[in-house]
């Protein structure tokens, strides 16, 4: 039975701030056995792709009642990853299927419930994409957009991180949909990006605004129909300020609160009631049962070219704690992923 070695990205323990290369090191020296034990029904795979999002950042600190159970010190970090079969006790998958789900970050991952790996169609759209615009955060998109928002045509539609993994598609799907879209990133480049290759109606860089809420009047003269909130904090309170009547806000995250000791009040929630404002937050995973029509779609419409996908790929597992890292100082241009091998 053939054994090799299996380096891994470990977490070290847990933090109260926005993480850093430190918190995580790289294990060498492992040794895996490249069989799945008969009768235990697991899967072993060889991990291709390995995707940092920013809810990642929960799972480093102790237990505080989420949806997700917080990373164990000295065991590899977890994330959506794409893989490939090695070899299979589960008669649903075979070796050389491809696959995504929940992986460990290592080079080889003994999956024991195979209920949380989805096998995957290439298609002709790139592998990674599996843990972008075809993955969890293009699903997050796509219900936070739909679901959540109820876009209609001729709405004024509000992203913040927007050229991150999820704004970057909600952007393009709301401006499909007939709306008028923009987005607010960090850096020149990303503006640019947002403006010139997202297709976005307007952008700004929001660190180069004094006041947000003079920034989003200049660019929502009557209005905010739908923000998709990615950042919160001051942002929030300003489009909260510039709101329209009946205007919806989809929470996604908000990457600003990194420091979980002193996170940071919201001041204008009485708006939500002079506007009737519906503000909800949701998971992805509350949707699973519109996955099938969102990986149709959304493949169609990339296939069309009428949206685009843009991708921050590391090389090499040993890249991953700074890619990750570097989700929370704004680094990444685009989904944030790392390839540990390609096939």
């Amino acid at each position: 039975m053939e054994e090799v070695e299996n380096k891994q990205v470990i977490f070290k323990g847990y933090i109260q701030r926005a993480p850093l290369e430190t918190d995580m090191e790289l294990k060498v020296g492992n040794k895996i056995k490249l069989k799945a034990s008969n009768g235990s029904g697991a899967i072993l795979i060889k991990n291709l792709y390995l995707s940092c999002d920013p809810f990642m950042r929960a799972r480093l600190r102790e237990s505080y009642g989420s949806y997700l159970q917080p990373f164990v010190p000295g065991s590899p970090i977890e994330g959506f990853g794409v893989s490939k079969v090695v070899d299979s006790d589960d008669p649903t998958f075979k070796p050389g299927d491809l696959v995504s789900g929940l992986v460990g970050w290592e080079e080889y991952s003994l999956i024991q419930k195979a209920g949380q790996l989805r096998k995957i169609q290439q298609g002709g759209i790139p592998l990674s994409y599996h843990v972008g615009l075809l993955g969890m955060p293009g699903f997050t998109a796509y219900v936070g957009l739909y679901e959540v928002c109820s876009p209609k045509k001729g709405d004024y539609v509000f992203v913040s991180a927007a050229s991150g993994a999820v704004g970057q598609i909600v952007g393009q799907l709301a401006k499909l949909h007939g709306c008028y879209v923009v987005g607010s990133a960090g850096t020149k480049q990303k503006v640019d990006l947002l403006k010139n290759k997202l297709g976005f109606d307007e952008a700004f860089n929001y660190r180069e605004e004094k006041d947000l809420d003079v920034a989003l009047k200049k660019y929502f003269p009557e209005g905010i129909d739908i923000y998709f909130e990615n950042v919160g904090g001051a942002m929030l309170d300003a489009v909260l300020l510039n709101m329209r009547i009946h205007g919806r806000i989809a929470v996604c995250g908000m990457v600003s609160q990194h420091d979980y000791t002193d996170p940071e009040g919201i001041h204008n929630l009485f708006a939500l009631i002079t506007k009737r404002i519906r503000m909800e937050g949701f998971l992805q995973s509350d949707y699973l049962h519109l996955f099938p029509k969102f990986v149709e779609d959304v493949s169609a419409l990339y296939k069309q070219g009428q949206i685009v996908y843009i991708e921050d790929m590391n090389e090499g597992l040993q890249s991953a704690p700074a890619a990750l890292a570097g989700l929370f100082t704004g680094k990444n241009i685009g989904k944030q992923v790392v390839c540990v091998a390609r096939e």
